[in-house]
């Protein structure tokens, strides 16, 4: 049975078979709608139903309150049409349609960042390559049909692979794995590339990337594709970590913000050691953010970490004068079981 979904913000309609989510029918289509997880934890792709029928599907209340259920949103990730639908929900320049493909891979390096981030290099097979946008994140797909969600670290190149910027979750079985069983030459299969986190070209506004964590992974490869690009608009990179331990890429990054004149580069530190001089910027990120920048009413924002710090930048930088056009923001949960 095919179903037809319209979005009212732009009067463009695409088709569904009921039996995918709504996000999946519209990636399908070329379409492209804010998301982040797929997994239902995020809130990322929520959208409000106008009219007709759907299957909501399973998400945790971080991501859509009963209140907000109660007033019609539905997140697109998890919903599947069950009638014509009519939807209201922001859409994305989905650049140029690439293929989503499921590959083998091979552990090639696994680099020790800290103590608890590791860097980890993968090879595709000879004549194979992965077409996909700086920002953007794969699937690692485990043997018992879940999956984890990583972003590429690493700008497009055929040559160098993919690297991926993995912490150790407490508990979390996929990264102990990682840390304490993977060694190098062993074979995973990932799942990609996802996501519409990626810099929008036609922007000359000045720039503001925040990371939280290895939220830094997306902003990174999104900053080396800039620079190969020669892209001279400014950026200015605010990187949000506990403490001076985790700062795992520190040195590249001011090596980086002395090489390219567009770049500044803050670092910022909510619970720096007593022990280790500092005199960075401390507190949450977004507030170091606002201190430099107090009228966001002329920037582009990208934004990449855990959902507390999107969600408290979401609500603080509207009110100092960003565009809801101009942020554009990669949220994840670390660990959510996502089956295949």
């Amino acid at each position: 049975m095919s179903f037809t979904i319209q979005n009212s913000q732009t009067g463009q309609s695409f088709p569904s078979d009921g039996a995918t989510s709504i996000l999946d029918a519209a990636l399908s289509a070329g379409r492209a709608f804010p998301y982040s997880c797929r997994g239902g934890s995020c809130g990322t792709c929520k959208a409000k139903l106008i009219s007709g029928e759907i299957d909501a599907g399973p998400f945790g209340e971080t991501a859509l309150s009963a209140a907000e259920k109660s007033a019609g949103y539905i997140l697109l990730c998890q919903a599947k049409a069950q009638s014509d639908l009519e939807i209201d929900a922001r859409e994305l320049a989905s650049g140029p349609p690439i293929p989503i493909r499921t590959l083998p891979c091979r552990v090639v390096q696994i680099t020790h960042l800290s103590h608890d981030v590791i860097e980890l290099s993968l090879k595709l097979p000879q004549n194979q390559s992965l077409e996909y946008l700086a920002g953007q994140y794969i699937d690692i797909l485990l043997r018992d049909g879940r999956r984890r969600s990583f972003s590429i670290a690493n700008p497009p190149d055929p040559e160098a692979g993919i690297t991926l910027h993995i912490r150790r979750v407490p508990n979390g079985r996929f990264t102990g794995h990682v840390f304490d069983g993977l060694r190098e030459r062993d074979l995973l299969r990932f799942q990609g590339p996802f996501g519409v986190f990626f810099l929008q070209e036609e922007s000359e506004r000045p720039t503001v990337l925040m990371a939280g964590g290895t939220g830094l992974a997306p902003i990174k490869a999104m900053l080396q594709a800039a620079f190969q690009q020669n892209d001279e608009r400014p950026f200015h990179l605010f990187w949000g970590v506990r403490s001076q331990q985790d700062l795992y890429q520190h040195s590249q990054l001011q090596a980086w913000s002395e090489k390219h004149r567009n770049l500044i580069y803050t670092p910022v530190l909510s619970e720096p050691q007593t022990e280790v001089p500092w005199d960075g910027e401390t507190g949450w990120v977004h507030e170091a953010v606002l201190r430099r920048f107090p009228d966001l009413s002329n920037v582009a924002l990208y934004t990449s970490g855990p959902p507390p710090m999107i969600e408290a930048a979401k609500s603080i930088f509207f009110q100092h004068g960003l565009s809801d056009e101009q942020f554009f923001y990669d949220s994840f949960e670390f660990g959510a079981d996502t089956l295949v």
